[in-house]
C-alpha cells in the first residue's frame, strides 16, 4: 500500500516510525511545510521525501495520514477526499466548530473514509470498558470520572494556538466518554483556574479545569484536566455502575502515591502521552490502513470528532459565562 504522511512534528514522527515499520506500507511518502524537515524525517525511517504536499498527492498514494498543524486539517482532508484517497487526520478536523460542521456535511456526500485520531479508542483499557458496558456487566451507569493530567505545561508559544484546555486536553475525555458509554452528552457545567504561569491567562486560557457532563440517560461524568501534575502523567477513566466498576489507566505507572505510604503502585510514571499510548497509536494506524483497504468500518468518524468538539465548546462557553451550557446550543449556533 502506498501511503502519504503530511506533517512530521512530534506526533507525525510517531506515525512515520509506525508506518515505516509496517510491511504492507511500500513506499511511504513524507511531506512537510518545511521541506528540509521532511527530507530528514524520510531519511530517518527509510521513506521517500516529497518536495511538497502537491507532489505527495501527485504520487497517488492509496491512503494519506494528516499530522500537519490544525489550521491545515480542513483543506488537507478536502484535498484527499476530492482525490478519492482515504484519509486519517489528527484531531481536530477544523479549527472552529462552524468549519467542522460544514466539513462533516460535505463529507457525508462522499464515499471516501475519513478516520479521526482519538487514540484512546484503541487503548486496551478503554476498549475493555466499552465491551463491559455494552455487555451490561456494570449494570446501569451512574458516574464516570475522567482525568487528563500533564506533569508540566507545554511551552508558552503553544497555548495561544491550542484551542484552550477544554479543546486541547478535555476533548479526549469527552470523546472517550461517548465511546465507552454509547451515549450523547446533553449539557456541561465547567470551571477553571490559573495558579501557574501567567501565559495561560494572557492567552485567555486556564491551566486547570473541571467539567461536569450530563449524559442523555442521566449518567453524570466529571472530567478534570491540569497542566501541572507534579506526581507525573496521569490519564484515567473510572466507570461506575449499579453492578460494578472498571478503571482504565490504573496500573503500575499510575502516579498515585498512597497515604499512608504503601508499596502500590511502585512503578515509574509515564513521561507523557506518547509513552502512555504507544500501543494505542500503533493499533490506530493499523486500523486506518484496514479502513483504507475496505476491510473494516471506520472506528472514529468526522461526526464523532464534531460531537467531541461541540462538547469542548460547550465547556469553554460554560467556563467563560459561569452557566450550564447545553450542547444543543453549540449545535444550533452559526459561529
Amino acid at each position: 500500500m502506498r501511503v502519504g504522511l503530511i506533517g512530521v512534528g512530534r506526533i507525525g514522527m510517531v506515525h512515520a516510525g509506525t508506518l515505516a515499520a509496517l510491511p504492507e506500507v511500500e513506499p511511504l511518502f513524507i511531506a512537510d511545510l518545511d521541506g528540509r524537515r521532511a527530507a530528514v524525517a524520510a531519511a530517518g525511517v527509510g521513506a521517500v521525501a516529497a518536495a511538497s504536499v502537491t507532489d505527495l498527492f501527485a504520487a497517488r498514494p492509496d491512503a494519506v495520514v494528516v499530522a500537519a498543524p490544525t489550521p491545515e486539517h480542513d483543506a488537507l482532508i478536502r484535498a484527499a477526499v476530492t482525490a478519492g484517497i482515504p484519509v486519517f487526520c489528527e484531531k481536530p478536523i477544523a479549527d472552529e466548530v462552524a468549519a467542522a460542521r460544514r466539513l462533516v456535511v460535505d463529507l457525508a456526500r462522499a464515499r471516501v473514509p475519513v478516520q479521526v485520531g482519538f487514540q484512546r479508542r484503541f487503548d486496551p483499557g478503554y476498549q475493555a470498558i466499552r465491551e463491559a458496558v455494552g455487555a451490561g456487566k456494570l449494570g446501569w451507569l451512574h458516574t464516570l470520572r475522567a482525568c487528563t493530567s500533564d506533569p508540566a505545561p507545554p511551552h508558552a508559544g503553544y497555548i495561544p494556538t491550542s484551542g484552550g484546555i477544554f479543546h486541547d486536553c478535555g476533548v479526549h475525555d469527552y470523546d472517550a466518554i461517548r465511546y465507552v458509554t454509547g451515549r450523547e452528552v446533553v449539557d456541561v457545567y465547567a470551571t477553571g483556574s490559573n495558579r501557574g504561569a501567567r501565559f495561560f491567562g494572557e492567552a485567555g486560557d486556564v491551566d486547570t479545569a473541571a467539567a461536569v457532563l450530563t449524559l442523555d440517560d442521566g449518567t453524570l461524568a466529571v472530567c478534570t484536566a491540569t497542566r501541572y501534575n507534579g506526581a507525573g502523567y496521569d490519564v484515567r477513566l473510572e466507570v461506575c455502575g449499579s453492578a460494578g466498576t472498571m478503571v482504565a489507566g490504573l496500573d503500575e505507572h499510575a502516579p498515585l502515591p498512597t497515604a499512608p505510604p504503601s508499596p502500590w503502585p511502585g512503578g515509574t510514571p509515564y513521561p507523557g502521552f506518547l509513552a502512555r499510548f504507544s500501543t494505542a497509536y500503533e493499533a490506530e494506524m493499523r486500523t486506518f490502513l484496514a479502513v483504507a483497504a475496505g476491510r473494516v468500518s471506520n472506528p472514529c468518524t468526522p461526526r464523532d470528532a464534531l460531537r467531541a468538539m461541540m462538547i469542548a465548546e460547550a465547556a469553554t462557553r460554560s467556563w467563560r459565562s459561569g452557566r450550564r451550557v447545553a450542547v444543543a446550543e453549540v449545535e444550533r449556533a452559526r459561529r
